[in-house]
């Protein structure tokens, strides 16, 4: 009986400490909501698009994303040569939008700005 409390206790204690958490990145999911509508604020503005276009550059941003967190173990060399292979590929992606070079300039400086805020440990910047 005592085991069973005292896996209830340590359920009940983890359960609090990944809730105060808020989720992946620390985020609830309104948080995240609200700060993906920021982006895309943003983005519109910096980049000079339409909102339907911002939905489709952010989805390829996602996807894009999710293929780095594999990169992690690579060494700094074979990562930085995949990610610049990655934002080739996604720069043909966008031009498919249909967005013009300008556009992809603008595009691939406001997420360069952005990574460079988070690397600097803001969380982004979009606060």
């Amino acid at each position: 009986m005592k085991k069973l409390f005292f896996l209830a206790v340590l359920f009940t204690a983890c359960l609090g400490t990944v809730s105060a958490q808020g989720g992946p990145g620390g985020m609830t999911p309104e948080q995240r909501a609200e700060r993906q509508k920021q982006t895309k604020a943003e983005l519109i503005v910096a980049a000079k698009i339409t909102e339907a276009e911002a939905d489709k550059i952010l989805q390829i941003q996602q996807d894009s994303r999710a293929g780095m967190r594999g990169l992690r173990d690579l060494s700094p060399e074979d990562r930085k040569k995949k990610m610049d292979e990655m934002k080739v590929e996604n720069q043909k992606k966008y031009k498919a939008i249909p967005i013009t070079d300008d556009q992809v300039k603008a595009v691939d400086t406001y997420f360069d700005e952005q990574m460079k805020k988070r690397m600097a440990g803001n969380g982004g910047g979009n606060q």
